[in-house]
């Protein structure tokens, strides 16, 4: 590739797509020109980079011509289909959806953990589950010092995951019930605001919803890790912006906190955050809008052998998303 990029992005005017806009100017990634592409809904808007207005196209199947670099978030369906022409067009496409994660063929890369797996690469790469991305940030290199065998995990997922409509959801829901007036409810099936939804996805024939199957089988991809086993319960909570995750951890070889620590202080993309007596721990508010993920509330499991507790939190629009993608596209 030349140093400098025609870069597109597929889903530009979504909340993902938006970060991964910011996040290219923020980091100065080398884009020579910027494509942004949506649905014809969206033709006519302009978005800001580089003190500039970029107009919105429509996708098309001739969308790609002299593309580079094609960053994808605009669902399973549109990544399937356009993906593969974007990659005809000679562009590398680093991919948001579930559409390929699971494929053998496909790279599935947290750059932190896996970089090297990109150069395996047909074309297209995919970005892992938010939720899972954020989850191994703290739990990867725990296993590479005590070897993992199966977590248990609870996530709290913010409506960023959702969307832009999730998101406005939220907003509208909290002042209707401020000024007394009737809650409506058109993304979730339940009034989000002030309520917990024990819901995330689609449910599958064993009870679980798909996400929660993600941190096993996306695990295992990233972490090269087959038998890894994570039993997970994904709730949709009153959240803007960033998920947390409440993991227990066992491990093959012996934990000790001091030992926990210094391997997640030394972790790159992450920030340890753990002094209960001041009441400091991770929080979604506090890491909102920031790279790195954090964990804290680190201490020995009382019920599992070789266990360690902890809880960690990330901006689910960046690491969980425009960040990891673009760090991707970096190391292209």
């Amino acid at each position: 590739m030349s140093r400098n990029l025609h870069v597109a992005i597929v889903g530009a005017t979504g909340a993902v797509g938006v970060e991964m806009i910011k996040t290219l100017e923020k980091r100065g990634f080398p884009v020579s020109r910027l494509t942004l592409l949506a649905s014809a809904k969206s033709v006519g808007k302009t978005m800001m980079f580089r003190g500039e207005a970029v107009p919105v196209l429509e996708l098309r199947e001739d969308s790609f011509a002299g593309v580079d670099v094609a960053l994808f978030s605009a669902g399973g369906g549109i990544s399937l289909k356009f993906a593969p022409i974007a990659v005809q067009a000679g562009a590398v496409v680093v991919d948001n959806s579930s559409a390929f994660r699971m494929d053998s063929a496909v790279p599935l890369v947290i750059p932190e953990i896996n970089a090297a797996d990109i150069k395996k690469n047909r074309g297209i790469i995919a970005n892992p589950n938010c939720t899972t991305a954020i989850t191994l940030m703290a739990l990867h290199p725990l296993h590479q010092e005590f070897r993992v065998k199966r977590i248990f995990a609870s996530s709290y997922q913010a409506v960023s995951g959702t969307g832009a409509q999730a998101i406005e959801e939220l907003r509208a829901q909290v002042a209707a019930i401020a000024a007394g007036q009737p809650v409506e409810n058109k993304v979730y099936p339940h009034q989000i605001a002030f309520n917990v939804l024990p819901h995330v996805d689609s449910f599958l024939d064993s009870g679980y919803t798909k996400e929660e199957m993600k941190m096993q089988n996306e695990g295992r991809r990233i972490m090269h890790h087959p038998t890894f086993k994570a039993s997970v319960t994904c709730v949709r909570v009153p959240v803007y912006r960033a998920h947390s995750v409440a993991v227990n951890a066992e491990f093959e070889r012996p934990v000790s906190l001091m030992d926990a620590r210094e391997v997640l202080g030394s972790a790159p993309g992450l920030d340890v955050v753990d002094d209960p007596a001041k009441f400091e721990y991770p929080l979604p508010l506090a890491a909102a809008e920031q790279d790195n993920c954090q964990v804290g509330r680190l201490r020995l499991d009382c019920a599992l052998d070789n266990g360690l507790a902890f809880w960690v939190a990330g901006d689910q629009l960046l690491k969980g998303a425009a960040l990891n993608a673009v760090q991707i596209a970096e190391l292209l």
